[in-house]
Order: C-alpha cells, then structure tokens, then sequence
C-alpha cells in the first residue's frame, strides 16, 4: 500500500482486452465510469456547446455537462424507451456529446443495435455518442456497442465494475473508443487516478467469467419472478435488461407510502422523482430471500390500502 499505484492501468486493460476481445491500447480506465463521463465532457464540450441525454437517463451526464460549462439538454424518451428520433431531432450544430444508457438506468429498458447504429449514423460531424454500458453484462452475448466502434470513429462506450462485478465501492470502471480519443482523455486522467487495490480487484473480477455467468443467470431468474410477482400484485413494470425493474404504482403518493413500508420491514428500495419519474421506485434484483421479502411488503401494502379504503 507504499507504493503508488500503477499509472497507465496496463494489467487490467490487458485482462479487460483479453476477456471482452479489445485492443488494450483502446481502453481507458478511471474512478468509476462518472470519471470516464467527467473525461469526456472536459475534453469534448465547453461554454457553448450542447450534451444530449435523455429524459430518464443518468443523471451524471447533466452533472458533468454543467461542469464543464456545456449545456445540458434533455431529450424525452418514447414510454421510457430512448428515441432515436427525438435524439436526432434534438442535435445541432453545437451538439458535441449524445450520451445514452443502454441498458438503461433507472427504467431497464434498451434498445436495439440497430437502432444505436442508426443514431450513430445520424448525429452530426464533430459529434460525439457515448454509450454507457453500465449494466452490459446483464444481458448474454452483448457487446455494448464494441463493434460499432470498430467500424465508426464517433462512437465511445463507458462500462463499470460496480455492477455484476460488485465493486461499487472501489470507484473503477473504463471506457473503450477510438485511439485519438483515448489520447485525449489520457491528457485529462490524473496519473494515479485509480488505487492499487481497485485494479487489482478489477483484474480479478473481470477473469472470473464463470461467477459473471452465474450472478447474469440468477438475476434474470430472480428479475422475472419478481417482475411477474408484482404484476400480480398491480405494480407493472416495463421489461428490464439490468439488476433491478422499475415498478410503477398509480401516484407518487402511493410509490412513496409503498417505500416507506418497505423502509419499516427493513427493505431498501429507491425513489426516482429525480429521473422523471414520481410514481415509480426503482427495486434491485437481490437474493431468492430478498425478491420474495419485497414481493410479501408490497402485497402487505397494497392490502393495508385495501383495508383503509373500506374502513
């Protein structure tokens, strides 16, 4: 732990060139991939120019955009799903930065290659699309966009170890793009952006594809149990491609009443009134005995309403 970390992360971009089929000299590393984002909208948007996200998207595209003194503009989706269209429809000529989750974050929802290519097609010259990859290894044989970058020199892709590879709190993730763009963004990076434990744990995680495959099967076992369960119970949600679904109830009054029950049992679920969406909590896929606690609060809850209403 005396020994500063190393400066250009090459042990984990080999593992990670190696596991995902990358070219090492192509990826970047950084404290999560909100500094890979933060890199991206230093280096590429300023006073003046635009950064495009959407109306559900994460909210660190704003954040950064503002700081680095661009303009953050907000494109609506089309019922919780990215629209191209209104992506392309929303560009102009001060457009530098079209961010998009894909999976996204907080509804779930993605959409397809074809469609991230046709946008990609679409935006304008000097413009930027950056794919935030974020949940990527939730759904098998995705590639986040990583050919598309082989063949187009406008395209960046974000992933994250916070994830399916629960590291969180070790604050690490990368980017893969184009090698001018990752000469850019190495000229921003700090040298010793990431801690010698981060990229050790990283290294060891992104190696171990068979725990990858393991928590990617009993997620999406678990995500469409309690997805169903909940349906059931008259909390739809749309289909989701990550750890967690998005479960929209009638009002906000009613999602907020539903977490505070939820809080009282000892289950943690989140509000998203911040994305956009005020009458939805977004629930993380957990263990067989988490999924079945929250599907038992809910069904508690809606029947504490039910008695109210008759009383």
């Amino acid at each position: 732990m005396h020994r500063y970390p190393s400066s250009d992360h090459a042990a984990l971009r080999q593992a990670i060139g190696e596991v995902h089929g990358l070219e090492p000299e192509q990826i970047i590393c950084g404290a999560g991939s909100d500094e890979i984002i933060a890199f991206l909208c230093q280096a590429y948007a300023g006073p003046g120019d635009e950064v495009l996200y959407t109306e559900h998207g994460f909210a660190m595209y704003r954040i950064s955009a503002l700081a680095a003194g661009a303009t953050p503009v907000e494109v609506k989706e089309r019922e919780r799903i990215t629209d191209v269209d209104a992506l392309l429809a929303g560009c102009t000529a001060r457009t530098k930065l079209v961010f998009i989750a894909n999976p996204n974050n907080p509804t779930g929802t993605m959409i397809s290659e074809a469609e991230v290519a046709r946008l990609a097609d679409g935006i304008p010259d000097g413009a930027l699309l950056v794919l935030d990859g974020a949940y990527a290894e939730y759904v098998e044989g995705f590639d986040a966009g990583a050919a598309l970058i082989g063949a187009r020199s406008n395209v960046f892709m974000t992933r994250t170890f916070s994830k399916i590879y629960g590291l969180g709190g070790a604050r690490i993730g990368w980017g893969y793009g184009p090698r001018e763009i990752i000469n850019v963004l190495n000229r921003v990076r700090g040298p010793f952006n990431v801690s010698s434990t981060a990229l050790a744990g990283a290294e060891a995680s992104v190696r171990d594809t068979d725990y990858v495959d393991y928590c990617r099967a009993e997620n999406a076992k678990w995500r469409a149990w309690l997805a169903n369960a909940l349906a059931e119970l008259g909390v739809p949600s749309d289909v989701s491609s990550t750890n967690f679904i998005l479960a929209r109830f009638s009002s906000q009054a009613e999602a907020e009443a539903c977490d505070l029950h939820l809080q009282a049992q000892g289950l943690i679920v989140r509000r998203v009134a911040g994305y956009n969406l005020p009458a939805a909590l977004r629930i993380t896929i957990g263990d067989e005995d988490s999924c079945r606690r929250i599907a038992q609060g809910v069904k508690a809850f809606k029947e504490s309403k039910a008695k109210e209403v008759q009383a």
